[in-house]
C-alpha cells in the first residue's frame, strides 16, 4: 500500500512538473514574440514626419540635405542622419581611429546646429563599404527603428564607391522593410516609406531628375555655419580641391573670418547652381513670383523602389511651399 501511495505521489509530482514546464515554455514563447519585433521602438509623434538620411561619409548628409533637415527640425519633425562609413581616410595627412573620432565629433556638432535629432556613424572603413547582406539588414533595422516616412541616400551612379553602395543598400532596403520575417527582431513597417535620391551632377547612365526642389534661403546661413564645423575637411579637401595637403584653418581672427567666408561662398555657389538649374521646377512649386526670386535650393529625386508619392504627397512630406 505504501508503495502504491509513493507511486501516486511521484506521478502527481511528475504531472505538476510537466504543467510548470509547459507554463514556463509558454511564457518564454510569449516573451520571444514580444521582443522579436512585434513592438515598435519609437512611438507615434502626433503626425510629425520621421526622416532618415544615409550619406556615405560624415558630411554627405549635411551637404546634400542639411537645409531641408533644418527646416523640418524647425517644424518639429524628426530627422536622423546616418554616415555609412566613419570617414577614416578622408584627410590629407591623418587617418585611422584618430580621424574617425574627429569626424564623428564634427557630425555631432553639426547636428546641434541644424537641429537634427539624431546622428549616427556606422563602423565601416572609408572606401570599403560593400552591399552585403549584413549591411542590408543594418539599413532595414535603422529604417524600421526610426519608423521612417522618408528615406534618403545617394544614387547608385555616383562617383565614389561608398556613395554608390550606399545608394544600392538604400534601394535594397526598400520593400524589405515591410517584410515581417526579414530581420524579425525589429517590427516591419506597415507601409513602404518614400525613398529619395540626393542630388548629383552625373549624366551616365542617366542624369539626376528632381521631383522636388526646395528653397533653403531662410536656413542657408545656418547650413553654412554648420558646414564650417567640418574642420577636418576644410583644412584638406575643401582647401586644396583634393586630398593633397593640409591648409590649417587660421587662428588669427581676421584670417579665420576670411577663410570662413570663402567656404560659405563655395557652398553658396553650389546651392545657387541647383536653384538656377532647376528654376522651372521651383516656379512650378512656388509660383512665378516667388520661384524666380529663390537663391538657394536642394533637390531630390523619387526612387522607383519605394512608395510612389503624388505631387501633392510630396508637398505634404516637404511642408514648406505654403510659407
Amino acid at each position: 500500500m505504501r508503495d502504491r501511495k509513493n507511486i501516486l505521489r511521484l506521478a502527481g509530482l511528475v504531472t505538476l512538473l510537466m504543467v510548470i514546464s509547459t507554463l514556463v515554455l509558454f511564457g518564454v514563447v510569449l516573451a520571444a514574440e514580444n521582443t522579436s519585433g512585434r513592438t515598435v521602438s519609437k512611438s507615434s509623434d502626433n503626425g510629425k514626419l520621421r526622416i532618415i538620411v544615409f550619406g556615405a561619409h560624415p558630411d554627405d548628409c549635411e551637404g546634400r540635405a542639411g537645409g531641408v533637415a533644418a527646416m523640418w527640425a524647425e517644424q518639429g519633425h524628426h530627422v536622423k542622419f546616418v554616415s555609412t562609413t566613419n570617414g577614416d581616410i578622408g584627410h590629407a595627412v591623418m587617418a585611422g581611429g584618430q580621424l574617425a573620432k574627429r569626424r564623428t565629433a564634427e557630425v555631432k556638432e553639426v547636428a546641434k546646429i541644424l537641429g537634427v535629432e539624431e546622428t549616427q556613424v556606422l563602423d565601416n572603413h572609408d572606401g570599403e563599404l560593400m552591399p552585403t547582406l549584413e549591411n542590408r539588414k543594418t539599413f532595414v533595422r535603422l529604417i524600421r527603428e526610426w519608423k521612417a516616412d522618408i528615406v534618403m541616400g545617394h544614387r547608385p551612379s555616383d562617383y565614389h564607391p561608398d556613395h554608390r553602395y550606399t545608394g544600392i543598400l538604400m534601394q535594397d532596403a526598400a520593400f524589405m522593410v515591410t517584410v515581417a520575417f526579414f530581420c524579425p527582431d525589429v517590427q516591419q513597417l506597415p507601409r513602404n516609406p518614400v525613398f529619395l535620391y540626393l542630388s548629383d551632377g552625373f549624366q551616365k547612365p542617366n542624369p539626376f531628375e528632381p521631383d522636388i526642389v526646395v528653397a533653403i534661403d531662410d536656413v542657408f546661413e545656418k547650413k553654412a555655419e554648420a558646414l564650417w564645423a567640418f574642420q577636418s575637411q576644410i583644412e584638406s579637401l575643401w582647401a586644396t580641391g583634393n586630398f593633397e595637403k593640409v591648409v590649417p584653418v587660421p587662428k588669427d581672427p581676421a584670417r579665420r573670418k576670411a577663410r570662413r567666408e570663402q567656404i560659405r561662398n563655395r557652398y553658396a555657389r553650389r546651392a545657387e547652381a541647383i536653384a538656377n538649374k532647376y528654376r522651372a521646377k521651383l516656379i512650378e512649386l512656388y509660383g512665378q513670383e516667388k520661384g524666380k526670386k529663390i537663391m538657394y535650393a536642394e533637390a531630390f529625386e523619387v526612387c522607383e523602389y519605394g512608395r510612389q508619392p503624388s505631387a501633392e504627397d510630396l508637398k505634404k512630406l516637404f511642408p514648406f511651399f505654403g510659407q
